[in-house]
């Protein structure tokens, strides 16, 4: 990977910032107002879920972090079945609170239009503050570069017109969308890496994963934004 990328990898010691950066970019969204509805607790509850996630990115994918530290992406590499986090259903409710189900029905909703083809998955994409847009495209293309170099198909969930319109700059195309608990509507997008070999051409339909049976504890397993 060249030097000139602008991102680096993200370290243990990285979470804790990226979970901060997740919260203060999703704080301001109409999907945060529909998790936490609790303006005061929101901040705090989105950015305790966002470490549940980026930990298990760690042992599960990868995660990026632009050089300055002020924007991360976090995924999943979905060429194998994922296992929930250690103890997620005590570590969400112990994180989340009376907020606990709004996650739980959000992630169920997302887990079932997921491709069921091997692809990386951007879980997480966060760039708050100023010059949002020039340090997500940033930290975008650079982590992309890494992930094309694993060549797999990559998939995102945009919740936003602006991350929307960010993702089609860099390659992904849009499928169906599709409207979740609380009214809020999601737009999957999918991008083919310039060195997958894959059977599919262009950016065709993908197989969908159903879910098919709820986890050992009862629960569907991951979060919203996974």
């Amino acid at each position: 990977m060249s030097t000139a990328t602008p991102v680096v990898r993200a370290r243990w010691c990285d979470i804790g910032r990226i979970a901060d950066l997740v919260a203060d970019a999703l704080s301001p969204t109409a999907l945060a107002a529909w998790l936490v509805p609790d303006t005061q607790r929101r901040t705090a509850v989105l950015a305790a879920v966002a470490r549940i996630w980026t930990e298990h990115a760690m042992l599960f994918g990868d995660a990026f972090l632009l050089h300055d530290g002020t924007a991360a992406t976090v995924w999943f590499h979905r060429y194998r079945p994922i296992p929930s986090p250690s103890r997620y259903a005590d570590r969400l409710a112990a994180a989340a609170g009376p907020d606990e189900e709004r996650f739980l029905r959000l992630d169920e909703a997302l887990a079932a239009r997921r491709p069921a083809e091997a692809h990386n998955h951007l879980a997480l994409l966060a760039a708050p503050g100023p010059a949002a847009a020039r340090r997500a495209a940033a930290v975008l293309a650079g982590a992309q570069r890494w992930m094309d170099t694993l060549s797999l198909p990559t998939y995102a969930e945009a919740f936003t017109e602006t991350d929307r319109d960010l993702f089609r700059r860099h390659g992904y195309a849009d499928r169906e969308a599709f409207t979740g608990p609380g009214d809020t509507t999601t737009h999957p997008m999918w991008r083919l890496s310039p060195l997958w070999a894959g059977r599919s051409g262009g950016n065709g339909r993908w197989p969908v994963r159903r879910i098919g049976s709820p986890t050992s504890n009862g629960r569907a397993t991951g979060w919203a934004l996974r």
